[in-house]
């Protein structure tokens, strides 16, 4: 008689993850709310090209403004709005109990749909991206043959204006401004998911993402304030302490304001804000699994 030995279930598995990841993006772009933020976005860029026209750095900073700031704003809503129905959404069509009654550990479920809610927002900032590189490249190059058509009879003026429509035009920095927003997107995704794990319902999960949101822009402003006065007490330091811990200090993320400007951002500090984002996001990614391993399902 011979018996068979039960397989062993791998602690974890990455094909699993893969197919909650797929299944979730796939679910994700069928929402109507992605394809109208996304068409908003798209317009707002292009809209851009069509401004009132100044000297070129004039327009050439506009148009980056609008552009990255409606990056910004799309993406930000679009984490918050996708991530806070998924776990509800689960829960009332019954498929989270369908999916954790097989070997599939809670752990890999949360990480699944949160690689799936990346997976979009990659998808959404590369298509944005593309839409405003395009978008400047030809303005850019338009300016680049009216100057050349200017400057034709002088050599030495050409080459200086030359430098400076490629200076104030499409430059590898716009890259940095364009990775600082989507880390931050997924900073924000990870957040929404932590407060979807103890939320009763999707809108109240996204109110609360929405408040932190802000308490995120305002805590570095609060902080200077609070701190000035020399006469602060210990109560107060440790409180704001505890807030900025708690809460990313999202104002970090706007170095993409330097780089419309063309003012450079030193690598260190580009590396540091991206590597503070992640950390963010495995931190609120680790809180979230430690709530919802507990939760009564």
């Amino acid at each position: 008689m011979t018996t068979t030995t039960p397989r062993k279930r791998k602690f974890f598995s990455f094909s699993r993850v893969q197919a909650i990841a797929w299944n979730t993006l796939t679910e994700l772009v069928r929402l109507k709310v992605f394809y109208f933020l996304l068409l908003f976005a798209l317009v707002i860029i292009g809209s851009s090209l069509f401004m009132i026209q100044f000297t070129f750095q004039q327009e050439f900073q506009v148009l980056k403004d609008a552009s990255l700031g409606a990056m910004t704003i799309f993406t930000s809503l679009l984490a918050i709005l996708a991530t806070a129905n998924l776990l509800p959404k689960d829960i009332e069509d019954r498929t989270l109990y369908t999916i954790l009654a097989k070997p599939v550990p809670r752990f890999e479920y949360l990480v699944g749909k949160l690689l799936g809610v990346f997976l979009l927002l990659l998808i959404s900032v590369i298509c944005m991206s593309l839409v405003f590189v395009v978008v400047l490249w030809l303005r850019q190059t338009t300016v680049l043959a009216q100057v050349q058509a200017e400057f034709a009879r002088s050599p030495e003026d050409l080459v200086v204006k030359v430098r400076e429509v490629r200076a104030a035009g499409l430059t590898p920095a716009i890259f940095e401004g364009v990775t600082l927003i989507y880390i931050k997107a997924c900073l924000l995704a990870s957040l929404t998911l932590l407060i979807s794990t103890f939320a009763s319902s999707a809108i109240f999960s996204t109110i609360v993402a929405v408040v932190v949101y802000f308490i995120g822009h305002l805590q570095s402003t609060a902080r200077e304030y609070w701190l000035a006065d020399r006469n602060v007490t210990w109560l107060t330091r440790v409180f704001t302490a505890l807030v900025s811990l708690i809460f990313p200090d999202l104002q970090l993320f706007n170095l993409v304001d330097d780089i419309v400007a063309g003012n450079p951002v030193a690598t260190a500090l580009f590396l540091k804000t991206c590597g503070l984002g992640c950390l963010y996001i495995l931190f609120y990614t680790l809180a979230a699994q430690f709530i919802f391993v507990k939760k009564e399902l």
